[in-house]
């Protein structure tokens, strides 16, 4: 006999019968050579995922600047002047950012990012309080982003403002419903808008450089603007909150490397070039729109997005200026994609590390993790209600979590380096060190100058969310102990098998279900629930009339029912079974109609459910649902 060596993790207790390889995490291609070709076609090129997984940090550069202004519009026009040093303050962070996440890609090839690096190097909580951070980032850059681009959209048309919260649940149900035919048909779907925005920005830096800055702009004429009448001082408080509300813009940067499983191979070096891509072509437009910004002498209003601002002084009020705030309205609202492409894979990670129920690990033809698709539609649609739309309300909230996230990150990847002590090991641990300080100071910046303003609710939620990845845990660990995962089990016995069938007429459902259960059990009982009223009893009868001619070789027994229930009087035999033969397994088979239409679905009585419900509540009993498949001429 083969003693196991190591114990099996409870994570197969509800997966009986499964392969024992990680579903989420194996970029290998198995079975058949069409099979390994199929997956890969389902799995995303570096173009494809620079439109899957990076429209939320692009997307940002229509609401990071405008974050910016609107602290320090506090100050007043003196105030405004500080954009410029602001963003490429922000913007020196993200270089360290994308070349870190670069090596993080590398070295954790796997996918799961900042949960993966604290998992190996820092422990089982601190990854625990990473993905914590992670899941609360993702779930809010989807209400962001939605409300963001539903904002862009009633900037430039003033009547849908009433509507917003409608538009904005019609925007994550279509972003949704992409996703659910997987990570490459999203991708495919957002290229040209990705492509259209990107230039539309592109555009809008390169004119402006070059053109007379305007008086004033259309789209702000009649708008009430929100810079404070007296200058005043600029102090280091206020810039400290000018950069960590300018940091929402980094959000998603790190997208990238938790999805890296779902790149064709070779996945690493793809990632990484998505990475860099990425980091440069958001550095430009974030230093690009704030140059304007400071050339234009622009300032905030009420109703009216920088964006939308810059576009009009720019380009003039004309096509191209809805040219431009329809792709940022398309590209906000889909910005929500990195959320879906990335969420659901690090959801899957902590599912096979039973952190999550196991239902989230599970992936469709397509590779979708449909579960975590739809949990993520679920809560972003709350949100979403609950803001009322109000992209204001919500942004406080964001970029904490993803903070934390990084700093981890960070931190792990210098506990890396020193183990791994590789070829110019020590430049890349100063690197993420480097990075390491610069994203805990703004992650406590960042906490701190929004700390009032709602971001209490994510210092809450931290640890709660942390709490409930432990009960999950030691639930399974329980399950695990129960089932005896990790030891040798007894060898398989044969028991006496009794097979009991409900029955209320005679069919050919009746026939079926007595036929399966003659070949399953050794003795077969059919029992039938006669209820108190005086039809019951003439039913009963007749079913005993009807037995007798008919001589199936299946005794009926039946169940008296003074309370009318249907389920308790089954159960309650089960019992009398169990108690007389001690040892025997019982099996509870429950034949029910499939009808040729859903639709008919409805037409049935559910007494079926009924039974199995009562029987596994309150027994031990197998249960068995046989369906009989009805056609159109049955």
């Amino acid at each position: 006999m083969t003693i196991m060596s190591k114990q099996q993790s409870p994570a197969d207790a509800g997966r009986a019968g499964q392969r024992e390889e990680p579903p989420d995490t194996d970029d290998r291609p198995l079975g058949t050579a069409a099979e390994a070709d199929r997956d890969e076609r389902h799995r995303l090129t570096a173009t494809q995922g620079l439109a899957a997984l990076s429209l939320d940090a692009m997307a940002s550069v229509a609401y990071g600047p405008e974050a910016i202004v609107l602290v320090l519009a506090a100050a007043g026009a003196h105030g405004l002047g500080f954009t410029l040093p602001v963003t490429l303050a922000i913007a020196a962070l993200l270089a360290v950012l994308v070349a870190s996440y670069r090596q993080v890609i590398a070295a954790f090839p796997d996918g799961g990012g900042s949960y993966a690096v604290a998992k190996r190097h820092l422990g089982r909580r601190t990854s625990l309080v990473t993905a914590a951070s992670l899941v609360l980032d993702y779930v809010l850059n989807v209400a962001v982003s939605v409300t963001a681009g539903v904002a862009a959209l009633t900037s430039a048309f003033p009547a849908l403002y009433g509507d917003r919260v409608w538009l904005c649940l019609g925007v994550l149900v279509l972003v949704t419903a992409v996703n659910l035919r997987g990570i490459v048909e999203s991708a495919r779907a957002f290229i040209v808008p990705t492509a259209v925005f990107v230039g539309s920005i592109l555009v809008i830096i390169v004119v402006g450089l070059f053109r007379d800055a305007p008086v004033s702009t259309s789209a702000s004429h009649g708008h009430t603007s929100v810079l404070a009448s007296n200058a005043t001082a600029v102090g280091a408080l206020l810039l400290l909150k000018a950069f960590a509300s300018g940091c929402s813009a980094l959000t998603g940067v790190e997208a990238v490397a938790n999805a890296v499983p779902s790149f064709r191979a070779p996945g690493a070096r793809r990632a990484q070039r998505t990475e860099v891509t990425l980091g440069a072509l958001l550095g430009v437009m974030l230093i690009g729109l704030s140059v304007l910004i400071g050339r234009f002498h622009l300032q905030p209003v009420e109703g009216v997005t920088v964006l939308a601002q810059l576009a009009d002084a720019s380009l003039g009020h004309n096509w191209a200026f809805y040219v431009v705030q329809f792709a940022t309205v398309l590209l906000l609202a889909l910005a929500a994609n990195t959320s879906f492409g990335g969420l659901p894979v690090l959801m899957g990670l902590l599912a096979r590390d039973n952190y999550l129920p196991h239902v989230f690990g599970l992936k469709a033809d397509r590779q979708v993790h449909r579960h975590g698709v739809l949990a993520l539609a679920t809560v972003s649609a709350a949100l979403l209600v609950f803001s009322g739309g109000d992209t204001n309300t919500l942004v406080p909230l964001f970029a904490i979590g993803v903070f934390v996230g990084f700093t981890i990150c960070q931190v792990g990847m210098v506990r890396h380096w020193r183990e791994e002590r590789s070829a110019g090991w020590r430049g890349k641990a100063a690197l993420n060190g480097f990075g390491a300080v610069l994203t805990g100071v703004s992650a406590v910046v960042v906490t701190a100058t929004k700390f009032q303003d709602g971001a209490w609710l994510i210092v809450l939620a931290l640890p709660l969310l942390v709490a409930a990845f432990e009960a999950v845990h030691r639930a399974y660990g329980r399950i695990g102990r129960s089932m005896g995962l990790g030891r040798v089990p007894e060898p398989p016995r044969r028991c006496h098998s009794v097979v009991v069938v409900p029955v209320s007429n005679l069919s050919r459902l009746t026939s079926e279900a007595l036929t399966a259960a003659v070949s399953l059990g050794d003795e077969v009982m059919a029992v039938t629930v006669v209820q108190p009223d005086a039809e019951g009893r003439i039913t009963a009868e007749l079913l005993r009339r009807d037995w007798e001619l008919w001589q199936p070789g299946v005794d009926l027994v039946e169940l008296p029912a003074p309370t009318r229930s249907l389920g308790r009087p089954i159960v309650d035999y089960v019992r009398q079974l169990s108690d007389r033969q001690p040892g025997i397994r019982v099996t509870v088979l429950i034949p029910e109609a499939e009808p040729a239409h859903v639709w008919q679905r409805l037409l049935q009585n559910q007494r079926g459910a009924v039974v199995a419900h009562a029987v596994r509540r309150d027994t031990d009993a197998v249960i068995c649902r046989l369906r009989f498949r009805l056609t159109e001429d049955s």
